[in-house]
């Protein structure tokens, strides 16, 4: 099959003998529809794709990050692939919203070419993890969170978000699973191993709340039927949680949510503040160093 046409390809839901779509194709929104449904404000569909694709790429990032640190060859395989997939549809939302937007940036400045407040980011995804048990776990509520979204976006009056949905909805499913085991195999196993992963769940804890408290955009997106109320996917991911804790005889926190979260640099000022109004740690910004490094310094190259 021909990785030209991606909107093709995101479409074609029989093809599952390529569940992953990474990043094989040239032009991201090649045969797509363009045209914004009726009643829908640019800007406002331009920073929902942002939102969603800023998590997908920051992710995405932190996962390739432990490309050759996991456990066993399968693992590093598996985590590459993941991070393929989330980088695939974070190509495609920038994208959207660049032309969205229709300010002439493309995917590329989108992604190297901002400043660490200008990522609307969720912080879940941005946290660095100190061991195995923190990345498994933040994967665990990250796609549990991130299935039940595209899931609910597969029915969007946006033919793009659409397709992503119900393309993406076959990649985080396994996201979700590989995710799952470990936390099933580490929490279930040994004390050592069920202690750390208990750490790792009282870690990460904190800022699962974020997730479901709904921006101003995605309220107005999701009354006109384009994007998904982040608050309607508490019910599904809390249910998901429980059970995979009980199984793995993990204890739920009981700290509260976001109010708690602290950047990881400890600044106290940024403690409780939302990815998607562009408050975030230093975390951040060693990513994007790392990230953007190249790109800035020699702007307009190509190879």
């Amino acid at each position: 099959m021909s990785f030209d046409d991606a909107y093709q390809a995101l479409t074609d839901h029989d093809d599952d003998a390529r569940w992953a779509y990474g990043t094989g194709f040239s032009d991201p929104l090649a045969g797509v529809p363009t045209a914004l449904p009726e009643g829908v404000d640019a800007g406002d569909l331009a920073a929902y794709c942002l939102m969603i694709g800023d998590d997908a790429l920051v992710m995405s990032h932190r996962l390739q990050q432990w490309v050759t640190r996991a456990p066993e060859l399968e693992d590093e395989m598996a985590i590459a692939n993941i991070a393929l997939d989330l980088l695939g549809q974070a190509r495609l939302l920038l994208t959207r919203a660049g032309e969205a937007e229709n300010s002439g940036r493309d995917e590329d400045a989108l992604a190297y070419l901002r400043d660490p407040e200008d990522f609307r980011n969720v912080r879940l995804v941005e946290r660095v993890d100190a061991d195995f048990a923190q990345l498994v776990v933040r994967l665990l509520v990250f796609a549990t969170w991130r299935l039940a979204l595209l899931d609910r976006m597969a029915a969007s009056r946006d033919p793009v978000l659409a397709a992503i949905g119900a393309k993406g909805v076959k990649e985080v499913a396994y996201h979700r699973d590989y995710a799952a085991g470990w936390v099933v195999r580490l929490g279930d196993g040994t004390e050592l191993s069920h202690r750390r992963v208990q750490d790792a769940v009282d870690h990460v804890w904190p800022l699962t709340g974020e997730l479901f408290v709904p921006h101003e955009v995605e309220l107005r997106l999701a009354a006109s039927g384009v994007a998904v109320d982040p608050s309607s996917l508490r019910e599904e991911c809390d249910a998901v949680f429980a059970e995979v804790l009980r199984v793995a005889t993990l204890r739920r926190p009981e700290s509260p949510p976001l109010e708690a979260a602290r950047s990881g640099d400890g600044d106290q000022s940024r403690a409780g503040g939302r990815g998607r109004d562009g408050v975030h740690g230093e975390e951040l910004t060693e990513i994007l160093n790392e990230m953007q490094g190249l790109a800035r310094a020699t702007q307009g190259g190509v190879w």
